[in-house]
């Protein structure tokens, strides 16, 4: 019998994928990090490329984005658990692309309430995921769709003794159509997903320009030490300066070609910026970027 249960156990631990996942603590705050691999997601690294964060609020932990499957979400509570055996009250999952929020199927068997933007409402469970498409089977083994339950319209306030979680809904399109972020004064932190990108380039697929710049410009006026991205080490005050200063550039040279009168074609080979272009994700995004922000400020002028 035991060698039975022996070779179940054995059998599964094959079928697992390990993420390896280290947190890593941001400042002097109660907030860890699993930092994602700048790189596209495939069967090396099977989703682990964003980032995901919990907060130590006393009695229990706050997670930021849930991660990509499953098992990523599994192994990262085993982690959290060796700094303190807490449990998980809330996971906030800041906009709706999958490598954010596919661990939600692990915290819910945790009994953890989950929240996200009213975008999830409208979000279709699809028969294949993203994720799902690139990744191996193993790694994606019990993964399933779990959308958030609690939505936030405008400003949703979260109480832990003391301290107070503000998670506020961008309500314009900026990365995309559903971007939350989540402002904890008294950690002086802010969680902002993939309104901010660093170490690698950032993708307008989804998204509008002039949302994303305008929201960036409201984060950066809130009074904090650490602002933490959905890609990249950086979780400083200076996180949103890669972004932003990237965005603001791309717009200025798309918009005069426009004005000139330059058709899509002539400003997608024009637009080269090349001093962006050692960064990862050039190659593959910059050119879809062009083209995304040519469209949206033509649509805009007429």
């Amino acid at each position: 019998m035991k060698s039975f249960l022996l070779s179940i156990v054995l059998f599964h631990s094959l079928l697992a994928f390990d993420y390896k996942l280290q947190p890593k603590k941001v400042g002097d705050s109660s907030t860890y990090c699993f930092f994602g691999l700048p790189e596209v997601m495939d069967e090396h690294n099977n989703g682990n490329m964003s980032n995901s964060c919990f907060v130590n609020m006393g009695t229990s932990y706050l997670v930021i984005d849930s991660g990509p499957t499953y098992q990523y979400a599994e192994q990262a509570y085993i982690q959290m658990k060796k700094i303190q055996n807490l449990p998980i009250s809330y996971v906030i999952n800041t906009h709706t692309h999958d490598d954010h929020w596919l661990g939600n199927s692990y915290y819910k068997t945790l009994g953890a309430k989950i929240i996200g933007s009213n975008a999830f409402r409208e979000l279709p469970k699809m028969a294949l995921t993203r994720m799902q498409r690139r990744i191996s089977p193993e790694a994606y083994t019990k993964t399933e769709q779990v959308f958030p339950t609690i939505f936030v319209e405008e400003e949703n306030i979260l109480y832990f003794n003391d301290r107070k979680i503000y998670i506020e809904s961008v309500n314009y399109k900026a990365h995309t159509n559903g971007d939350l972020f989540v402002y904890i004064p008294s950690e002086k932190i802010v969680f902002v997903g993939d309104l901010s990108f660093n170490e690698r380039l950032p993708s307008m697929r989804d998204g509008n320009i002039n949302g994303w710049i305008k929201i960036l410009e409201k984060i950066s006026k809130i009074d904090v030490n650490y602002i933490v991205g959905g890609h990249g080490l950086i979780s400083t005050k200076q996180t949103l300066k890669f972004t932003y200063g990237y965005l603001k550039a791309l717009k200025y040279r798309v918009k005069k070609l426009l004005d000139e009168d330059y058709d899509i074609a002539d400003v997608v080979n024009q637009v080269v910026m090349k001093e962006y272009k050692d960064i990862s994700f050039y190659d593959t995004i910059h050119r879809q970027n062009v083209e995304q922000v040519y469209r949206t400020l033509e649509w805009e002028d007429e």
